[in-house]
């Protein structure tokens, strides 16, 4: 993407369709006089009255006790460095951002218009009581240092400064990781770091306050080895200078066991690499270039541990591992502060749940055969679903044990279970799912490119490197429309009906007509039919010009489904193909089956509905937790309608015993655990999460697809198509390019898990 292109996106996402990235959501009902009045005046009074005689209350009827401040000056801001509190804002309402994804705490962003410490330090203290905890953000050093210090002693609830606890945290628990790998002890090992700002300092501390050792430590500024013989060094820089006689970073670097760096790119060089110890740990942190590339690091010693600040390498010191939880288990036990005992507990219950087996849904997130604890994996992935029960809890312990937390948890249990529905309402699964596409992307034909919202999806494909856009359509309107929106990178564009792919169309037809030559096909409408987009593309697939397809933007589904099945076909077993919709709902992810093709399907075609569901369910790395739907349940109606569904269930019992799948239900009790377990307490659904409903016929499908998105507003991914031959994946009309962008994550996801089955399949044969 030119810089141009990145430079309007970033503006236009930040601007449309509102301005900003977060907002406040009403959390009670509102719809009557009677609410308004329980809101507001006359009833608002009785909880400010129950506040005024026990301050304590604020928790128990406002909001406090589940909101943060992000605070910030603005003086040091990624890498913009000192550019003001209202030029902060988009920075410090994307931490909000992420606090609410990954930790379900709601925040507002404070930009204070001061870089007197006395006058920010009396700001934050003077709108404290509106909070339950203070992150403070991008303040530039050595002001910050003074400005937590100070409120962590005169505030009484949460204080943390994320740029120098956040990465020294995460950095912490990757280190005792490595050197446990490489069988090292903290307190022997000789540490340089490069890089004497806030991160630098707090990562530098964390590290002594596990065992390492002042006499074996190095840190370099801008102007070489922070020596204790040097005039002028600040508090923090004499808390670190060391007395060898020492003045570069090569110097610093021979026989050095850890390197870590918070400074500026490409400052270590081979040589100094190779004068490290045996078996170096390097955390090249430096954003977006690291101090030495990872390529290069790796190429130089074969025996390193290497972690970087980028998503793209192995080992990412990424702070929204930390932060989002840290404040998740210090707001939940109502601590006083967060301190040093519930930062260690945050890097041991980091760097012990790395040692752990990787879930599956991770595994497929990044593209991994199977992830285990080793020199590529010395910290958890920052999709990991664990993150949020492990280390909250681990902190609010720490809260408790050091005389921190106010309202301490006695039942952890149910603590944890409802830190795992907290998260119900977190769309990560698309993260997931983007993600693993990025991982092995594949040709993807685009059959309507000359459609401007599908030709904006396909540049956006490429660039995120979800997968490889192939363009179908009319060339010079393709070209037309992506001079009007930059896409400036090369790709193959085709035009069917252009006589310039004539050698290609024959041979298409040709293959066409041999397989349909007893259906009433000629050679001649072959030839005709392979000039219409969706039928040409269907063929791309056939013969491995492509891995996948997408279209339906501009025509019916029928229209579209009838040449991609006459062309491409079912898969083996397969009698009839289905749908399913991928719903992002409050309470997580939700598969409706089958929304767009089968009217009325048989009790066996609802029995393979629910199989391919399940089997396109374990793709996206999920436990299927799966209902089959009626108006009535466990056999209340002896009507046709539910008798199918009951029939259904008793084959895939019989046929699929594994399966955690029953029915029939109605729908409420399918998705309300406690009513399903206490009305029916024998179904293989009771006291589950059910996450699939399987739907009797089209209309009570597509419906329910419907409603649940208009009405509330509920992203879908779909309809994903089950059962195809070749994965094919059709759009319902008229979809917006973010649609478009997540069919064609889902279509690349499918098309390396088709392709992993063929292997399997070849190999079996052999």
């Amino acid at each position: 993407m030119s810089k141009q292109s990145r430079r309007r996106e970033a503006l236009l996402y930040h601007a449309k369709p509102k301005p900003g990235k977060i907002q406040v959501v009403p959390t009670k009902k509102y719809a009557t006089q009677r609410d308004l009045s329980l809101a507001y005046s006359p009833g608002v009074a009785e909880p400010c009255l129950e506040i005024a005689k026990d301050v304590k209350n604020v928790y128990k009827y406002t909001a406090k006790g589940n909101l943060v401040a992000v605070i910030s000056n603005g003086t040091a801001v990624l890498g913009l460095g000192n550019i003001g509190p209202e030029a902060s804002k988009p920075v410090m309402e994307g931490k909000g951002l992420l606090f609410k994804i990954f930790a379900d705490i709601d925040v507002f962003d404070i930009e204070v218009n001061t870089e007197n410490i006395d006058e920010f330090v009396a700001t934050v203290k003077n709108i404290a009581p509106t909070f339950g905890g203070i992150n403070l953000e991008d303040i530039k050093a050595p002001e910050a240092f003074e400005i937590e210090r100070r409120l962590k002693n005169e505030l009484d609830i949460p204080v943390m400064h994320d740029d120098q606890h956040g990465t020294a945290i995460i950095s912490a628990a990757a280190l005792l990781n490595a050197l446990e790998i490489t069988k090292k002890k903290i307190k022997d090992v000789s540490i340089v770091i490069s890089g004497a700002g806030a991160a630098a300092v707090s990562c530098t501390r964390l590290y002594k306050a596990f065992g390492a050792k002042a006499e074996n430590i190095v840190m370099l500024d801008s102007t070489g080895v922070i020596r204790k013989d040097r005039e002028g060094l600040s508090e923090e820089k004499a808390e670190f200078a060391t007395a060898r006689k020492i003045d570069t970073l090569a110097q610093a670097m021979k026989k050095a066991d850890v390197f870590v760096g918070l400074s500026v790119a490409n400052i270590v060089t081979p040589p100094m690499l190779k004068s490290m110890a045996k078996n170096p740990i390097v955390f090249a942190m430096a954003n977006p270039d690291p101090e030495i590339e990872y390529e290069l690091a790796v190429k130089t010693r074969d025996d390193i541990i290497m972690a970087t600040g980028r998503s793209d390498h192995p080992n990412q010191v990424n702070n929204v591992l930390g932060f989002p939880f840290i404040f998740r288990g210090a707001l939940d036990v109502r601590a006083t502060k967060i301190n040093e005992a519930m930062k260690m507990a945050a890097v041991k219950a980091l760097a012990n749940l790395a040692k752990q087996p990787v879930p599956e849904q991770v595994n497929i997130a990044y593209g991994e055969t199977k992830l285990n604890f080793g020199k590529d994996y010395i910290i958890p992935k920052p999709f990991d679903p664990r993150l949020i029960a492990a280390v909250p809890p681990a902190v609010a312990k720490a809260a408790m044990d050091s005389g921190v937390a106010t309202e301490p948890i006695s039942d952890w249990e149910k603590y944890e279970d409802d830190l795992y529905n907290r998260m119900g309402s977190d769309n990560k699964i698309v993260r997931l799912l983007i993600n693993r596409a990025k991982t092995n992307p594949k040709r993807i034909v685009f059959a309507e490119a000359d459609h401007l919202d599908v030709l904006k999806a396909a540049q956006i494909v490429q660039e995120e490197g979800i997968g490889k856009p192939i363009l179908l359509g009319r060339k010079d309107v393709i070209h037309e429309l992506m001079e009007q929106i930059d896409y400036e990178a090369e790709v193959e564009i085709i035009d069917p009906k252009s006589d310039e792919n004539l050698e290609k169309l024959n041979a298409y037809a040709e293959l066409f007509w041999k397989s349909r030559r007893r259906s009433g096909i000629t050679l001649y409408s072959a030839q005709r039919l392979m000039r219409e987009r969706n039928y040409f593309a269907a063929m791309m697939l056939n013969v491995g010009d492509a891995d996948t397809m997408i279209s339906g933007y501009s025509r019916s589904y029928p229209s579209v489904v009838r040449p991609v099945l006459e062309t491409i076909g079912r898969f083996e077993g397969v009698n009839k193909v289905a749908t399913t919709n991928l719903m992002l709902t409050k309470r997580g992810p939700l598969f409706l089956s089958d929304t767009s093709i089968n009217i009325d399907p048989t009790a066996k075609e609802l029995a393979k509905i629910a199989q391919m569901t399940n089997y396109t369910m374990k793709m996206f790395g999920l436990e299927p937790v799966i209902a089959m739907i009626s108006y009535g349940n466990f056999g209340s109606s002896k009507d046709p309608h539910a008798t199918k569904v009951r029939e259904a269930v008793e084959l895939l019992h019989k046929s699929n015993p594994d399966m955690i799948l029953d029915g029939e239900l109605q729908t409420d009790f399918a998705l309300n655990p406690e009513m399903l377990r206490q009305k029916f307490p024998f179904s293989k659904l009771a006291g589950k999460k059910v996450n699939a409903l399987i739907f009797p016929n089209l209309d009570s499908a597509n419906s329910n697809y419907k409603l649940l998105k208009e009405l509330n507003n509920v992203e879908s991914i779909g309809p994903i198509m089950l059962g195809m031959r070749k994965p094919v994946h059709i759009l319902q009309l008229g979809a917006s390019v973010e649609e478009i962008v997540n069919m064609a994550a889902v279509s690349v996801v499918d098309a390396q898990q088709k392709e992993k089955r063929e292997r399997e399949l070849a190999k079996a044969k052999k």
